[in-house]
């Protein structure tokens, strides 16, 4: 009775106050008129106290999220069931459950007379337009009764977990030579040189066996090198995405490193689902995901889970220290990058790997409206990762996807040409 009478209304207070207010007036009139008034006036809030205590009404509720992983721009659903347990009919029922901004508005609904022999479905879209782990929840139910003089609220259920997985944008074709690990045919490396066999090799670490030092290369390069006793695997594709604050530009859906992740997505699958190993790695060379060439859509949602998780990093430079790719083909997602973080991603890697970079003219996403002329910056980086050997394509924020990665598979083509060519 007391936690009935804590949720008084407004007006069951203000009904209350003005019962006993008319009972005192009654008292010092002697009005007895005015006296029945009052007590009338008292006695309904407190029947309607003594009411929902008696009726012990219980809700219980269940979501189901479908589906449970859903990519951003496409639609989803939520469903609810509700039903009550209690002696006597209950009164009117508001629900809202949490939503993010990120998935859409926030849903009421008002169920007027909730049937106690059957449970009451209500759905409500979900419309996520940024990636992410979201939440949903918590439910919470407001219960009236039908004069509106007392109402409780209620938790009904917590938080539900929804993966907001980045768009894939259909791609079509390979880069020239694709999946041997360099740029060119696998007949043009096999026994290059003066009849020698085909040999890979890459920098000296610490560690690794004196017996393996390629002395042929050392001295070409001045630097010790070593064998690598196993080719890249067959497929074998790294794609490094950048996804430093300080590289990207713009907020929210629109912002640039939202249209790397999702790019780095397309390029990622299309890859895997032509047979290729693919390893997606970040700027600092940690691996988000290893994905085989053969597998069921299990291997998809490994790479989409972890770029759906991944946040941005507060390093301003790159910072490597070994070859990203560990001697395979090097797709990379680069946004703004100084000289030396350029410097820092050319230096471990061998100019008879492939290495192909979509450079971001990032400036572009911040303005919202493309430029005639690109930023000094990235003319700057374009040309010195060219001079290292790398195939680059520009990509400003009207550039579709596809378009993009049609360009680098023509790079890829081009450079596969010019090394067959010097052979």
């Amino acid at each position: 009775m007391f936690r009935a009478l804590s949720g008084l209304t407004t007006r069951g207070r203000c009904l209350l106050a003005a019962g006993i207010a008319a009972a005192v007036c009654s008292l010092v009139l002697n009005e007895r008129d005015l006296l029945r008034v009052a007590i009338f006036v008292v006695a309904l809030p407190l029947l309607v106290a003594a009411y929902i205590a008696a009726t012990r009404l219980r809700l219980g509720a269940a979501r189901a999220l479908r589906p449970e992983r859903v990519a951003v721009g496409s639609p989803g659903e939520a469903h609810l069931q509700l039903w009550r347990s209690g002696r006597l009919p209950g009164g009117e029922v508001l629900l809202e459950d949490g939503v993010p901004y990120a998935l859409g508005t926030r849903p009421r609904f008002v169920v007027e007379r909730l049937p106690h022999d059957r449970r009451v479905l209500l759905r409500y879209p979900l419309e996520p337009s940024l990636r992410g782990i979201q939440q949903v929840g918590p439910l919470r139910a407001t219960i009236t009764d039908p004069f509106g003089l007392c109402e409780f609220d209620r938790e009904l259920i917590g938080h539900s977990r929804l993966v907001v997985v980045p768009r894939v944008v259909p791609l079509w074709g390979l880069p020239g030579g694709s999946g041997i690990g360099a740029g060119d045919d696998g007949s043009v490396r096999l026994h290059s040189g003066q009849g020698e066999p085909d040999v890979i090799v890459r920098h000296y670490r610490t560690g690794d066996d004196m017996r393996k030092v390629h002395w042929r290369s050392t001295a070409r390069r001045d630097e010790i090198m070593v064998r690598v006793e196993e080719r890249p695997w067959r497929g074998g594709t790294t794609v490094l995405l950048d996804h430093r604050a300080a590289a990207h530009h713009g907020s929210g859906p629109a912002a640039s490193l939202e249209w790397a992740v999702s790019f780095a997505a397309s390029v990622s699958l299309h890859l895997r689902r032509a047979g290729h190993r693919v390893r997606l790695v970040t700027e600092h060379g940690h691996t988000l995901a290893d994905l085989p060439g053969e597998g069921g859509e299990g291997y998809d949602n490994v790479v989409l889970d972890a770029l759906a998780a991944l946040t941005t990093a507060h390093q301003r430079d790159v910072t490597l220290g070994h070859d990203p790719a560990e001697g395979q083909e090097l797709i990379a997602i680069l946004g703004t990058v100084s000289a030396e973080s350029v410097h820092e991603l050319t230096r471990y890697r061998p100019r008879g790997i492939r290495s192909l970079a979509v450079l971001m003219d990032t400036p572009g996403w911040a303005s919202g409206t493309p430029t005639d002329h690109l930023p000094a910056a990235t003319e700057d980086s374009a040309r010195l990762l060219r001079a290292a050997g790398w195939g680059v394509v520009i990509a400003g924020p009207q550039t579709p996807m596809a378009q993009v990665w049609e360009q680098l598979c023509h790079t890829g083509i081009d450079r596969s040409a010019m090394i067959g060519g010097t052979s």
